[in-house]
């Protein structure tokens, strides 16, 4: 029997199939474990370079143009990868492989990211921006996928809202997990009177190596449809059918639109340096907008039984603009004021993540009864791709405020200059929230059956 035999066999050879409970426990476990590593990066990363590499605010600016640009890459290479997983026959599938074998990669680029050496400012700016770009291409690897297999593991659209629901949930606990824990695993590994950036180097490789390990249970368990007798197409044809889609692609333009959401997270933990002179109050501001989160998450597939996502989209983006007026108005001489508001734009956040990542798989489902084929990764790659477009540009929104305040560490920190970090996480926010609702109000499921 020949090798090409065997490998026919194997291939044919039907795998059993974990119970539903059992698959998505396996996908919701996993997505913590990814969420943890990349909250960790994208919380952390800036405080990183500016309290721990000491980069001044010529090279912050820089570091702001390249995480930018480097996202905005990622969010491209994002569709492609999602080509590539349509394209992919093997015996495990087309998703489950690419799970496999991105997680090493991305924990190990995940750790060099924050091992900036101590050379020149030039050669750190070099290594971190080579670092950076490969971490965001391999990541991609390992994200796309991810959000594919929900959407083929679960057809009933039910079961699948609360697993979304239960991702996004366990996601911003992770969040929490890593802002509550990651500041003391770097201190405890520092191995000294206070936090060096060694001890951040540390503690995000752990983070890694175990928030990736955790990953892999995506590949392990949960099965995805067979694929195996569909058609394989072409980029172009993936391309074209995407592009036919018109609800899915009015929500990606209403999430890139609603990019100020993301910007509490990038630049939360700078923001409350600036404000009260050390990152300690970051567990209480990091802590409100997950609780929040979480508690959006649970509910809000509830919620969808009798409400659809469409409605609580505008509606988290009407509250979302309302929050962030009042927390600017409240200001944030009074933490608790600054709490409670950051709790409530955690609320928005989460029903709009949740909606939004159903109303995608909906309108994947509506393609294929349209055209008959299923594009899970080139479908679910722009939501990966729309998420990185809407951090990269919180990121270089928020970085030009911290230039624009003229912000680098060991400067003396000025009432304006608080100010103006406070307007960069709360009035653009507000107007990001705004101008989000308006390709929302024109999203219709019935639109992907004419196309």
């Amino acid at each position: 029997m020949t090798t090409s035999t065997l490998d026919a066999n194997a291939a044919r050879k039907p795998e059993k199939v974990p119970s539903p409970r059992a698959q998505s426990t396996a996908i919701v476990t996993a997505a913590f474990g990814q969420n943890l590593v990349y909250a960790t990066v994208s919380t952390f990363m800036l405080l990183y370079l500016v309290e721990y590499v000491g980069l001044s605010t010529g090279a912050i600016a820089v570091v702001t143009v390249v995480l930018t640009l480097a996202r905005i890459i990622d969010a491209v290479a994002d569709p492609f990868v999602g080509s590539l997983i349509d394209m992919t026959r093997t015996r495990w599938g087309k998703l489950r492989p690419f799970i496999l074998f991105s997680a090493a990669p991305v924990a190990l680029l995940t750790a060099l990211i924050f091992a900036v050496p101590e050379i020149d400012e030039t050669g750190q700016l070099v290594y971190f921006t080579i670092c950076y770009l490969i971490w965001g291409l391999v990541y991609a690897a390992c994200d796309v996928p991810m959000w594919g297999l929900i959407g083929s593991a679960f057809p009933d659209p039910g079961r699948r809202a609360r697993v979304i629901g239960n991702v996004r949930a366990f996601g911003a606990i992770a969040i929490g997990v890593s802002t509550l824990g990651a500041p003391s695993l770097a201190a405890a590994l520092s191995f000294a009177p206070e936090t060096t950036a060694v001890g951040w180097t540390r503690a995000v490789a752990l983070i890694a190596v175990v928030g990736m390990g955790i990953y892999l249970l995506a590949f392990f368990v949960p099965r995805e449809r067979d694929s195996s007798n569909a058609p394989r197409l072409s980029f172009t044809e993936l391309f074209r059918a995407l592009f036919r889609n018109r609800p899915l692609l009015l929500v990606l333009l209403g999430s890139f639109i609603g990019f100020g959401r993301a910007i509490v997270q990038a630049g939360g933990a700078v923001f409350v340096v600036i404000a009260y002179g050390n990152d300690d109050n970051f567990t209480l501001v990091g802590a409100a907008i997950i609780v929040g989160m979480v508690i959006a998450a649970f509910t809000t597939p509830l919620v969808m039984r009798r409400i659809s996502g469409r409605t609580l989209i505008l509606i988290s983006s009407f509250a979302g603009f309302a929050i962030y007026v009042g927390m600017f108005v409240g200001g944030f001489e009074d933490l608790v004021v600054l709490v409670i508001f950051i709790f409530l734009s955690g609320l928005a956040l989460g029903v709009f993540l949740v909606a939004q990542t159903t109303m995608i798989a909906d309108a994947v489902d509506h393609a294929e009864n349209a055209t008959g084929v299923r594009n899970d990764g080139i479908s679910f790659a722009t939501l990966t791709f729309v998420t990185k477009v809407m951090s990269a540009f919180s990121t270089l929104a928020f970085g030009i405020v911290i230039v624009i305040a003229g912000y680098q560490e060991g400067v003396v920190v000025t009432p304006a200059m608080q100010q103006i970090a406070f307007i960069g996480i709360t009035l653009i926010p507000a107007a990001s929230c705004l101008l989000s609702a308006i390709p929302f109000f024109f999203y219709r499921l019935g639109d992907s059956r004419r196309a």
